[in-house]
């Protein structure tokens, strides 16, 4: 039966990752699309059982297109490009992949919170650029990250790594926001919970790890920036579409928060003439979290054990939609 399969393989996947997909199916891979293979791509995926790679593009109407689609493994935690719905419907299996890239993120955010509260960016480039004339003076001094109060919007996997770096490395005290409260968090570094308006108002660094949806979609507007500091910092390592763009933007120019560090944004690249793009008060990067050789090397892998799990009947490692998930692996123990 496995000769059977067909795989559709997008971006991401390494020659040793592609050779094992090939020995369970027959494989069509594409290192990038563009609009000279995407007729291609459809047709291709019009005929697969399987769906693997990074920045995937699916949608309802090639869902509809798809008839024998029965499993997609994303390269990726998040899953807000994808949808979900139209897969529950079907009964299409979607994989992710999440832990593996939960430390490099963290230190992504980490790294934005020290580049914005030492101004690292903008200081660099005083000396990249033959400005450095004299002793730096007050005009350029940065803010100590040590000892500050750090918010956590968004306590999961990501965000409890990146409140341990906090606490841990640099005695911050840590506030956090999360559905529930987090015991072990509490207890290991004595995080706080907080009401999402109380924490903006307490933090100096306020850190977003939450996943995009609908209740998250602008979940920081003008008036949640109103609330923060305004000595406070901003930093985004979530999804752009989780702060609105505009009311962040003049918030930074007229005061309102002193910073922001960004590696997501609601478009993606982000348009040249943004005026994110130029601010001196903003540390922007182009959606890095994940981006090491390690980290992006696991995401594949545990995507490809994801898609041969699922296709061979065992079920993947990391499945979003559990009821399709039991159905499937029912359906195969049935037919054992």
């Amino acid at each position: 039966m496995g000769e059977a399969w067909r795989i559709v393989a997008v971006r991401r996947l390494s020659e040793a990752q592609l050779a094992r997909l090939s020995r369970i199916a027959e494989v069509e891979y594409f290192e990038d699309l563009t609009d000279d293979n995407r007729e291609e791509f459809l047709a291709a995926l019009s005929r697969a059982h399987g769906l693997i790679g990074g920045k995937l593009e699916l949608d309802e109407a090639m869902l509809a297109e798809a008839p024998a689609l029965r499993v997609v493994s994303t390269i990726s935690v998040g899953y807000d490009h994808l949808p979900l719905a139209a897969m529950n419907r079907r009964g299409i299996l979607l994989c992710h992949t999440p832990d593996v890239l939960t430390e490099s993120t963290a230190d992504t955010a980490f790294a934005l919170i020290m580049a914005t509260q030492r101004r690292l960016v903008e200081l660099a480039n005083l000396v990249r650029e033959g400005r450095w004339q004299a002793h730096i003076g007050r005009e350029h001094f940065g803010v100590d990250v040590h000892g500050k109060t750090l918010g956590i919007v968004g306590a999961g996997r990501i965000g409890a790594a990146i409140a341990r770096r906090g606490a841990l490395g640099f005695g911050m005290p840590v506030l956090y926001t999360a559905s529930t409260p987090k015991p072990e968090l509490e207890a290991s570094l004595g995080a706080q919970r907080r009401e999402l308006d109380t924490l903006l108002a307490e933090a100096d660094i306020v850190c977003l790890s939450v996943p995009y949806n609908a209740d998250t979609h602008h979940l920081i507007d003008a008036a949640a920036l109103a609330r923060m500091k305004s000595s406070a910092a901003l930093v985004n390592v979530a999804r752009g579409r989780v702060v609105d763009e505009p009311a962040l933007i003049d918030a930074l120019q007229r005061g309102v928060i002193r910073a922001a560090g960004l590696d997501v944004f609601a478009e993606e690249p982000m348009p040249g003439d943004s005026p994110l793009a130029s601010m001196a008060n903003v540390v922007a990067t182009p959606h890095i979290g994940s981006a090491t050789h390690e980290t992006r090397e696991a995401m594949a892998q545990l995507a490809v054990d994801n898609l041969v799990g699922a296709l061979a009947g065992r079920g993947p490692r990391t499945a979003v939609n559990e009821t399709v998930l039991r159905r499937a692996t029912g359906e195969s123990r049935e037919a054992q």
